[in-house]
C-alpha cells in the first residue's frame, strides 16, 4: 500500500501524521509452541533387537562350527591319503637310494683302487650306526 491511499491525500505527509499500524496476534491466539521433548514410540523394542543380535550372532557361531567340522574332516582325508601312499613312496626312494649307492661305490672303489688298505663302502667315522645321506644325495657337486 502506498502512503496516499492510508492517508486518503495525495502527496507525502509527515510520518507523525499517518495512523499507527501495528502487528498484533490474530484473533484467537497463536497456536500452542510445542517445546517438549516427545519421541515417537516407533520401531523395535531394546528386547527384541538384543534378540536379533543374538540370533543372528548365534547362527553365525553356528555356521562357524559347521565349516570347523567340514574343513577337518578334509584335513583328516588328506592325511589318511597321506599315510596310505607313503609306504609306496619310501619304497621309490630306496630303490633309488640303492641305484646311487652302488654308483658312488663304484665310483669310490675306481678312485681308491691305488690307496692300500683302502675298503670301499667302510665308513671312515666309525660311529656304529648307519645314518642315511642328510641332503638326499650322495655326491654332492664340487665346483
Amino acid at each position: 500500500m502506498t502512503e496516499a491511499m492510508i492517508r486518503k491525500k495525495a502527496g507525502m505527509a509527515s510520518v507523525k501524521d499517518m495512523p499507527v499500524l501495528q502487528d498484533g496476534p490474530p484473533p484467537g491466539g497463536f497456536a500452542p509452541v510445542r517445546f517438549a521433548r516427545r519421541i515417537p514410540n516407533k520401531g523395535p523394542s531394546a528386547m527384541a533387537i538384543f534378540l536379533a543380535t543374538f540370533g543372528a550372532f548365534s547362527w553365525g557361531m553356528y555356521q562357524v562350527g559347521k565349516g570347523n567340522k567340514i574343513r577337518r574332516a578334509l584335513k583328516e582325508e588328506k592325511y589318511a591319503a597321506r599315510r596310505a601312499i607313503l609306504p609306496m613312496l619310501q619304497a621309490e626312494e630306496d630303490e633309488r637310494f640303492v641305484k646311487e649307492w652302488k654308483k658312488y661305490l663304484e665310483e669310490e672303489a675306481r678312485i681308491m683302487k691305488d690307496v692300500p688298505g683302502w675298503k670301499v663302502g667302510e665308513n671312515v667315522y666309525h660311529s656304529g650306526r648307519w645314518m642315511p645321506p642328510a641332503t638326499g644325495e650322495l655326491r654332492p657337486h664340487i665346483w
